[in-house]
């Protein structure tokens, strides 16, 4: 991973090379979208270190934060692709990194550690604003309608010979008949008090009776699809994989699973120093809806292509850049 800094300060109308083709190998020429994303002078030239975790999603949206601070006239350092929840939110405590997108759910459970979600999710990211900003001085800013929590799912085929459309059906099935209850759980789901411990808890699931099967997680997917390893399977909501193989998400019928919306995160001296960069990225985070984000997570972990081809494409799509 390239993790120079990109010099890509910018007067109103001028031609952008973005950083956000670093994965592909070069700079791609873009210029400000129309009534978007315009230069600040606030941010020119200011040094601004991107973030991410280490999955496609979380990629994608770390180049997104790029492409835009780039366009606002800020030099951009990229340390996205970081391992782990708690990497991340080490680096942004540390100030090695100034700004990446996190969720609800995670900063409520892992870095808050409470252990009861709140259902609704603007009044969990209240709570996580709130609470973050503090117990550690971090601001939480411009939540995405995008929810990434956790979801089981199931084929096509499982639906109709289990007749399962909820969370509430797959626990009666697991009670009647066990064995048509396969499933498949992801290493860090399986033992999750907001994965499957507390999933079997709400759901009055016997975990004795469970056939299940610890996978890695992208095995998951194409196991259900298949419905012979395993007729259900634990995911993430928003994966792109999941309207590819035409599979089923089942209904989370007693609001179990937190909310996982996506929001911009900084350490409140970065924010106060820099109020304009959660304005430029307020337009964003409205349309990073499930729908685009599931998309673009398709775009990779379907079709082969790299996270920040398909942040730019996404960026011009939407008007926020304009290639040349």
């Amino acid at each position: 991973m390239n993790r120079r800094w990109r010099g890509m300060a910018l007067a109103a109308g001028v031609l952008l090379v973005a950083a956000c083709g670093l994965e592909s190998g070069g700079a791609v020429p873009l210029r400000v979208g129309p009534g978007s994303i315009v230069a600040v002078p606030e941010l020119d030239g200011v040094r601004i270190i991107v973030g991410s975790k280490d999955f496609t999603e979380q990629n994608i949206l770390g180049y997104i934060v790029e492409f835009a601070m780039s366009a606002a006239g800020a030099q951009v350092r990229d340390l996205t692709n970081i391992q782990g929840s708690n990497s991340l939110r080490d680096a942004q405590l540390h100030g090695q990194i100034d700004v990446a997108y996190d969720y609800t759910g995670t900063g409520w459970i892992n870095y808050l550690g409470k252990e009861t979600p709140i259902p609704d999710e603007v009044e969990q990211f209240n709570a996580v604003r709130d609470a973050d900003l503090a117990a550690h001085g971090m601001v939480w800013t411009d939540m995405a309608p995008m929810n990434n929590t956790y979801a089981l799912l199931m084929s096509q085929a499982t639906a109709q010979e289990t007749g399962v459309r909820t969370l509430s059906d797959y626990a009666a099935l697991i009670a009647k008949d066990p064995g048509a209850a396969a499933t498949c759980v992801g290493t860090e789901f399986n033992v999750r008090q907001d994965g499957y411990p507390g999933l079997a808890r709400k759901y009055n699931i016997d975990v004795g009776k469970v056939r299940k099967q610890i996978v890695q997680d992208a095995v998951v997917y194409q196991a259900t699809a298949d419905g012979k390893q395993c007729k259900f399977g634990s995911v993430a909501a928003t994966d792109g994989r999941i309207p590819a193989l035409n599979l089923i998400l089942l209904q989370d019928d007693q609001r179990f699973f937190p909310k996982y919306n996506a929001a911009v995160v900084m350490r409140k001296s970065f924010a106060d120093a820099h109020p304009q960069v959660a304005t430029v990225l307020a337009p964003i985070s409205e349309r990073l809806t499930n729908e685009a984000i599931t998309e673009l997570n398709r775009q990779v972990d379907v079709e082969g292509r790299e996270p920040a081809d398909v942040a730019r494409d996404w960026m011009v799509a939407q008007g926020f850049v304009t290639a040349r």
